[in-house]
């Protein structure tokens, strides 16, 4: 069978569908929802897992307008209605109507947040819908009057004549007061520096931590009660900026434990709960998912081979594998990020401020990534619809040694680049575990290929360039 077609109406979001439907002597035969063709003509994947079939015995059944919390896929198995949607969702097309007479060639996708209505032209009409969400008792949700003067629908068949449900006959009137939030975004591990620069460009999320702080909730996302008490369902996006990076200490017993739940089983807790109730998951991963054994140009590719050489950074490339399970995911691997408070870059700030001049490493080849272009890369994802999948993201530029970094900073505060020196990974890590200091192994090549991100019109800031920025503050 061929294609549906899809045509767009004055409510965004709100699309209807002609089915290809084959009529015979017998009757008729149609694919009333069929996912890999509706995602073809540009239906979203909305998930249904309730099919719903609401018979109606006469001609002028009259039900709405109901704003249910899911998003619906309307079609007819037998007779004819007129639909009516309303918009009920704050902005600009807050009360904007569409009405439409429907065969049971035609379907509707009525996104969450849009008034459903309808009138049966003729008897024994059966209509059908699919939900996105399990009906359960106690669920209210906004309503509007049949006949609310507002949006006047002019129903075919006078409301006086039609037979209507005590409840929906006592409808309100339409009110701004009522409009429908959008869903909101989640911001998990806030209290980082990560999390604290996603919360500066989304003011309104909601933020969880493991502790709780000012604006910020406690959740412990490793209790299954807390976890099953969280609403969910009321995200669209949830940014996971929570990580543990501490990565010598992961070589130890308790290290490992910790990282292995914050790095790997919390994600995969997150991707099953982004495939149940359907949010958009943004992971944030590591250059250190690879031994950095590639060559610089181009650098690590996101469908390279884990090849993680540490316990942090095997349980990272645990998480990211978990992420990529969830349907409609952003994995942002990233390299040597920084943000506000203690990190590289401040501590050589403040060594060339003191008159010291330290060695660095000078074998380990990167970029920085600061947290307000993770943050700007996030947002462009987001807000452009870019596929889902693996992204790479770091500053641009050329990649630069730890030491390069260094003697930048030295002469950005006044000092000279020759008062840096280096030394080797191999050197630095004898003189750490002759301490009897854990050591992890390093990826020497962490430069990161920018090839993909750039191709959703992303172009990463210089390093140099945000450098310079964030020693001014």
């Amino acid at each position: 069978m061929s294609l549906p077609s899809l045509e767009t109406t004055p409510i965004p979001g709100l699309v209807v569908v002609r089915l290809d439907r084959r009529d015979d002597d017998r009757g008729f035969f149609k694919e009333n929802w069929q996912r890999e063709k509706m995602l073809a003509i540009g239906l979203p994947d909305f998930g249904p897992v309730q099919n719903n079939v609401s018979f109606n015995s006469d001609r002028g059944v009259t039900r709405g307008i109901h704003t249910e919390p899911w998003d619906k896929f309307i079609s007819l198995a037998t007779g004819r209605i007129f639909g009516a949607w309303v918009d009920m969702r704050e902005g600009e097309t807050f009360g904007a109507t569409f009405t439409l007479e429907m065969d049971t060639s035609v379907a509707v996708f009525v996104p969450r947040g849009v008034g459903n209505s309808y009138q049966t032209l003729e008897d024994a009409t059966a209509y059908t819908y699919l939900v996105n969400e399990h009906w359960r008792p106690g669920i209210s949700y906004p309503a509007l009057s049949l006949d609310d003067p507002t949006v006047a629908i002019d129903w075919p068949i006078p409301l006086t004549e039609a037979i209507i449900s005590e409840k929906d006959q006592n409808n309100p009137a339409l009110d701004p007061l009522t409009a429908i939030a959008p869903k909101k975004t989640l911001i998990v591990g806030a209290l980082g520096q990560l999390g604290r620069a996603l919360h500066a460009a989304h003011p309104g999320a909601d933020r969880v931590d493991l502790f709780a702080g000012e604006g910020v909730t406690a959740l412990d996302l490793t209790d299954s009660e807390a976890v099953a008490a969280w609403p969910w369902h009321e995200y669209a996006v949830v940014l996971n900026a929570a990580a543990y990076t501490a990565v010598d200490a992961a070589e130890t017993a308790e290290g490992r434990v910790a990282s292995w739940s914050a790095n790997a089983t919390m994600p995969a807790l997150l991707a099953g709960l982004a495939r149940q109730h359907r949010f958009t998951l943004v992971h944030y991963s590591s250059d250190y998912v690879f031994d950095g054994t590639v060559p610089l140009d181009p650098g690590h590719t996101e469908d390279e081979p884990l090849s993680p050489l540490g316990v942090y950074a095997q349980s990272k490339a645990a998480g990211d594998l978990a992420v990529g399970l969830a349907p409609r995911h952003y994995l942002i691997r990233t390299s040597w990020v920084i943000g506000e408070g203690k990190n590289f870059v401040r501590t050589m700030q403040s060594l060339a401020e003191k008159g010291v001049s330290p060695s660095v490493v000078d074998d380990q080849v990167g970029r920085l990534a600061f947290t307000e272009e993770l943050v700007r890369a996030t947002t462009h994802l987001l807000d452009s619809g870019a596929d889902f999948g693996t992204y790479n993201l770091s500053n641009g530029g050329p990649a630069m040694s730890w030491r390069e970094i260094a003697q930048a900073v030295f002469e950005r505060s006044g000092r000279s680049a020759d008062d840096v020196s280096g030394t080797t990974t191999e050197a630095y890590a004898e003189g750490v575990l002759a301490q009897g200091n854990p050591f992890a192994p390093r990826p020497l090549n962490s430069a990161l290929s920018l090839a993909k991100i750039r191709a959703t019109g992303f172009e990463p800031e210089d390093a140099l360039v945000a450098l310079d920025r964030y020693l001014a503050r």
